[in-house]
Formats: structure tokens, C-alpha cells, sequence
């Protein structure tokens, strides 16, 4: 039979799950939201070492997708990299931190956006990603050679997911 629309736009289709919860991402990460706790609730300037793996910007995701890496690859990837960027966040802050319980939102629903991705094995994806993902969890600290404001990881994140789940997920750009 004819090729689907999907498979001619070269999308894989989003599970209904991952699309849910992306829903609630971009909601959680609202400009007002990021502004108020990733920045005026930290010290000026302040910043968190990541490594440079963990930083994942559309330029990144831009060159990847010319590299032919699919779609399911890349949301995979974001998937690791942007979960990853939210313990870093939440491993400087203490509980009492005004910050605390929305990293701990953030991190419940990537929570759940993993049982999405669960199902994906390292086999499941493009080689280029499944070497990044490795990086990113086998890493020591002291490899670590970013500093990253705490704002301008959670843009990628949002930026990222636009990008990757803005078309099959139909994320309005609010």
C-alpha cells in the first residue's frame, strides 16, 4: 500500500504517552515558571557542572538529524540528556529549597517518560546516540567541564522538545 503521511514526513510516530507528557513538560516549563525558579530563586549568575554531553541544543539536534538519525533516536537522546539536566539541578539543591518541589515535578514526569523508553534498547537506536547516552551515564564526575546556568538547561530541554515532539505530539507553541 501507499507509504503512510508519517513515514513520508520521516516522523516516527510519538507514543500517545510520550506526547501526554511532553504536554505537561512545556506546561511545567513555561517561561514564567523557569524564570522564576532557575533563576530569581538561585544566586546571580550562579551555575551547575555539567558535562559537555549534557548540554543538547537545537544546533546539536539540527546536525544529528542531517546525519540521518532518526527521529526516535533523537527523542531518545533529549530523553537522557534533559532528565539528566534535572538531577543536576536537583543535586545542588536542598529540600527546603523554593526550587525543590518543582525539580521534583520535573523529575516525576521524566519519571514516567522513561517507562516510555524503556522499551528501547541501546540496539534500538543509531550508534552516534546510543555513544552519547552511554557518555552521559558512565561519566565520572570530575569529567564534568561545563558550567551551566540552571535556566539555560531547562531552555534546551523545552527548546529540544519543541523540535522533536512539536509536529507528531502537535505542541501548540504557546
Amino acid at each position: 500500500g501507499c507509504p503512510g503521511v508519517l513515514a513520508v514526513l520521516g516522523l516516527e510516530a510519538a507514543a500517545l504517552g510520550e506526547c501526554e507528557l511532553t504536554r505537561l513538560l512545556q506546561d511545567k516549563l513555561q517561561y514564567e515558571m523557569r524564570l522564576r525558579y532557575m533563576k530569581h530563586y538561585f544566586p546571580i549568575d550562579y551555575t551547575v557542572q555539567v558535562q559537555y554531553e549534557e548540554v543538547l541544543r537545537p544546533s546539536n539536534i539540527t546536525r544529528l538529524r542531517n546525519g540521518t538519525v532518526s527521529e526516535a533516536a533523537l527523542r531518545y537522546l533529549w530523553f537522557h540528556v534533559s532528565s539528566q539536566a534535572v538531577l543536576r539541578i536537583r543535586e545542588v539543591l536542598p529540600e527546603k529549597h523554593p526550587s525543590w518541589n518543582y525539580t521534583q515535578e520535573l523529575c516525576r514526569l521524566f519519571d514516567a517518560l522513561g517507562e516510555q523508553y524503556s522499551r528501547y534498547r541501546q540496539t534500538d537506536v543509531e550508534t552516534v546516540v546510543a555513544d552519547l547516552v552511554k557518555l552521559i551515564h558512565s561519566a565520572g564526575a570530575e569529567s564534568r567541564s561545563k558550567a551551566v546556568r540552571p535556566k539555560a538547561l531547562l531552555d534546551n530541554c523545552l527548546k529540544v522538545m519543541r523540535m522533536l515532539y512539536g509536529v507528531p505530539c502537535e505542541l501548540g507553541i504557546r
